[in-house]
């Protein structure tokens, strides 16, 4: 069933678990995070950034996304992820988005919460829920780049102001990771985690988790994560996948014969995450 962000996040938060946001711009990406989620009766978020959505078309990402959500035994939400471009964002809202994320979060914290106040005031309008980001997550995903350098912790207290003051549903905060494949173990600061928790009492998103490990993502979900973002994990068990399908067999040309057993790959990570976050059985 196709349901809201805030449908998913708000139980998470009472509960304490999280719930997977696992990126696609395909089909059969799409439909390892679904079929996964049946498997492991969990509720999950299917979202899309910027980047996927000039790869696959927003007409028939929203087609695919919703057909398989609307089908499924298990609590789907469609987000944008990373949405820096307002007009995109409105897209979204108009082609059947259930969660947006505006993440304005390279402007000054002022003109963040105008951004965002908008955003929301739009959006809940429409009954869809929002996400902000508040601290810059070092890395690169798609067209969002932000430096080690850059990248800046979580101030509590901004977090606190900004969430007051915009009405936003979920807020992704920085406390350590990164978008993409990590150089080194990345270090957590949970008491800021806590702290932040603790100040807002809302849902909260990690955004850069692939990588992360086990330990310090179960202590992050204890600590007050309800939604956690997962794309460079399925990328690579995907093309690890493709590698070793090609170097076995030479002469395969059948694309069902390639793509399926890579749809495996990344189904079988989104499951493993859906236990890691603690949301398997929840849907």
């Amino acid at each position: 069933m196709l349901v809201t962000g805030i449908d998913l996040l708000s139980k998470a938060h009472k509960d304490g678990y999280a719930v997977g946001a696992f990126n696609t711009s395909n089909l059969e990406i799409t439909q390892a995070i679904v079929e996964a989620a049946e498997e492991m009766k969990s509720p999950a978020i299917v979202e899309v950034s910027e980047g996927g959505l000039k790869y696959g078309g927003i007409e028939v990402i929203s087609a695919i996304v919703r057909t398989l959500a609307q089908k499924a035994s298990v609590p789907i939400a469609l987000h944008l992820d990373h949405g820096t471009d307002f007009n995109i964002v409105m897209k979204c809202l108009r082609y059947g988005w259930t969660s947006v994320m505006m993440d304005a979060s390279k402007l000054p914290l002022e003109e963040n919460i105008e951004v965002t106040k908008n955003v929301v005031k739009i959006a809940h309008g429409m009954g869809v829920s929002v996400e902000a980001e508040i601290g810059k997550i070092g890395g690169t995903e798609d067209n969002v780049t932000v430096t080690e350098r850059e990248a800046a912790m979580t101030d509590p207290a901004e977090a606190y102001k900004f969430a007051k003051e915009t009405g936003v549903d979920y807020l992704a905060i920085s406390i350590g990771t990164a978008h993409g494949p990590y150089k080194g173990e990345p270090k957590l600061d949970f008491d800021r985690l806590k702290t932040i928790k603790g100040m807002l009492n809302m849902p909260l998103v990690l955004h850069g988790a692939s990588g992360v490990p086990a330990d310090s993502i179960e202590r992050a979900v204890s600590l007050g994560i309800n939604k956690i973002n997962i794309d460079t994990d399925i990328r690579q068990a995907f093309t690890a996948r493709l590698r070793d399908i090609i170097d076995k067999d030479k002469v395969v040309y059948d694309p069902r014969k390639i793509l399926g057993p890579c749809k495996e790959a990344m189904k079988e990570v989104v499951m493993n995450k859906m236990k890691l976050f603690g949301s398997a059985g929840r849907g």
